[in-house]
């Protein structure tokens, strides 16, 4: 093995770290908005505090529009939203090939 095919395999082993660390930070974010989402709809949350508003805004503004392309396709089903549960399948799928792919 030459010097420049280990380099370009410790290089292609940082990106896929990084690419992985990204669809990790995006998880934590659907696994919070739901979180909250459901605390909020019980009425946890009070309603002059504006730190978690304003958190729950930047995690609905993240997380609602991949969120969207799942609920296009999902039945409603009254006050149950499968879409969470079925787009974090999907990202961990997508995580896993694209992973896979940049390491080799």
């Amino acid at each position: 093995m030459s010097a420049a095919t280990l380099v370009l395999a410790t290089v292609r082993e940082d990106v896929a770290d990084y690419v992985g660390a990204v669809f990790t930070v995006y998880l934590i974010c659907i696994f919070a908005y739901v979180v909250l989402s459901i605390l909020f709809a019980v009425g946890v949350r009070p309603s002059y505090s504006r730190w978690t508003s304003a958190i729950f805004d930047f995690l609905r503004q993240v997380v609602e529009p991949y969120l969207n392309l799942f609920r296009r396709f999902l039945p409603n089903l009254g006050p149950f939203d499968l879409s969470p549960m079925v787009a974090t399948f999907v990202l961990i799928i997508v995580w896993q090939i694209v992973v896979g792919l940049i390491a080799g």
